[in-house]
């Protein structure tokens, strides 16, 4: 692609670099100029124009803006039609963005002219989310630039994962001083996140803070309410794998993947299963409405996305969120009250 000063005369057919008002002329940046126009302003006086020469192989900015956003697209992903070199993409359904970063990195190191720019991946979208954009800079990028750029990606590197999971189980243990308007507003607030991924409360079960309680409530849940997914409200926060929460998990035949992970707050989240049907111990500050590291784990489960002790260990960057004000014991320190109702433990 070339780009400078030619002659007026000699502009028809070049693209315009810039708008161009003259002579009752008006020549549109990034538009083709027309030989009459062209004309017009040779004999109107305007002896030069900034304009852009496509060269042999050259891809104009829309139809490479296209042609990338198609390669990348996976199957729940929409485009629009191209625009100003620009191509964007929208979730077609509700879930979690899906993004091969390695190979975004690579499509976005290949040539300056050539840009992909994407929301946080995993971040959980609703269907006509705009999720990406494909901008080519320039006015045009070359077709060998372009062709590496596609296959430096698999097709389909960015996507939706669809929440699948709609059956969700809640089993809430109780000790002394943990107040049933407490569990109420628990489950009042998970009801609220499980909205926009069309997933619903099969059981809410109240049991005393055992673990023999605990498991025949699991059990109960995956068996009786076929629930598809699990969540354990605990009354007290699990602080150690021999805790209530890991053994009644254990003793409903399951298994725990992982206690902790480095989200604050978040910090003392569990994942196991019974069989195939995932199993969160919630950390404390579930309770709140405010976003933490249940939300993040919560929703890939329910988007069907297997959630390992890689994963866990990957959240650490990028894992400190806002603080919780009103909990007991912030992470500034302080007085650390004594929280009987778990309420905004991590």
């Amino acid at each position: 692609m070339k780009f400078g000063t030619v002659p007026t005369r000699e502009a028809g057919g070049l693209i315009a670099a810039h708008t161009v008002r003259a002579h009752d002329v008006t020549l549109r940046k990034g538009l083709v100029i027309p030989a009459e126009d062209a004309a017009r302003l040779a004999a109107g006086g305007l002896s030069e124009l900034v304009a852009v020469t496509l060269e042999p192989g050259d891809v104009g900015e829309d139809a490479a803006a296209e042609r990338l956003a198609a390669h990348l697209a996976g199957p729940h992903l929409t485009r629009e039609p191209p625009f100003t070199g620009r191509c964007n993409l929208h979730a077609a359904t509700a879930g979690l963005l899906r993004i091969d970063r390695a190979a975004i990195d690579a499509v976005n190191g290949i040539d300056e002219a050539i840009t992909v720019a994407t929301l946080p991946a995993h971040k959980p979208v609703v269907a006509g989310e705009m999720v990406a954009t494909i901008k080519i800079i320039p006015y045009a990028v070359s077709g060998e630039a372009l062709g590496r750029a596609c296959r430096a990606a698999p097709v389909g590197a960015l996507d939706v994962a669809p929440y699948c999971l709609r059956r969700v189980g809640v089993v809430s243990t109780l000790l002394p001083g943990l107040k049933p308007a407490t569990i109420d507003k628990t489950l009042a607030n998970l009801r609220r996140r499980l909205a926009p991924t069309g997933a619903e409360l099969v059981s809410d079960a109240r049991v005393p803070h055992r673990a023999e309680s605990l498991a025949g409530a699991i059990g109960a849940a995956i068996r009786e309410d076929r629930a598809e997914l699990v969540v354990v409200f605990g009354a007290s926060a699990i602080a150690d794998r021999r805790d209530v929460i890991p053994t009644a998990i254990e003793a409903a035949g399951g298994r725990v993947e992982h206690l902790g992970m480095p989200v604050d707050p978040g910090n003392l989240l569990l994942v196991g299963g019974v069989g195939d049907v995932p199993v969160i111990g919630a950390p404390g500050c579930a309770r709140s409405p405010k976003e933490n590291g249940f939300d993040w784990v919560l929703h890939r489960l329910l988007a069907g996305l297997a959630v390992t002790r890689a994963d866990i260990v990957a959240l650490g960057v990028g894992g400190l969120l806002m603080e919780i004000v009103s909990r007991p014991q912030p992470r500034s320190g302080g007085d650390p009250a004594q929280d009987t109702e778990g309420e905004y433990d991590a």
